[in-house]
């Protein structure tokens, strides 16, 4: 079965750090774009965070910019968020998604079930 398997979630106190983790089963990362998105109560879902395949280029949210580190492990096949200086309206669902395009293939994507993240008091 080909699945994103989020975890790490967790409540956390205000300026508290987690590192969320994304894990592929069922196939390999090695070729995949990562996007962090997440998605508050009542607010559409945004992207938090990318990384291209080779792990070479990043980019952020500049809600996020200087807090949060992506980064990836292919060899554990696995996609990390780390999350530093909480703040609470970083309070949301996180969800990451890998997605593959290639001219033979055609586009292959695929999301987690999401990890809450609670930063609270």
């Amino acid at each position: 079965q080909l699945q994103l398997v989020e975890s790490g979630g967790g409540l956390v106190q205000p300026g508290g750090s987690l590192r969320l983790s994304c894990a592929a089963s069922g196939f390999t990362l090695d070729y995949y774009a990562i996007t962090w998105f997440r998605q508050a109560p009542g607010k559409e879902r945004e992207g938090v965070s990318c990384i291209s395949s080779s792990g070479g280029t990043t980019n952020y949210a500049d809600s996020v910019k200087g807090r949060f580190t992506i980064s990836r492990d292919n060899a554990k096949n696995t996609v990390y968020l780390q999350m530093n200086s909480l703040k609470p309206e970083d309070t949301a669902v996180y969800y990451c998604n890998a997605v593959q395009t290639s001219a033979i293939l055609g586009r292959r994507d695929y999301w987690g079930q999401g990890t809450q993240v609670t930063v609270s008091s």
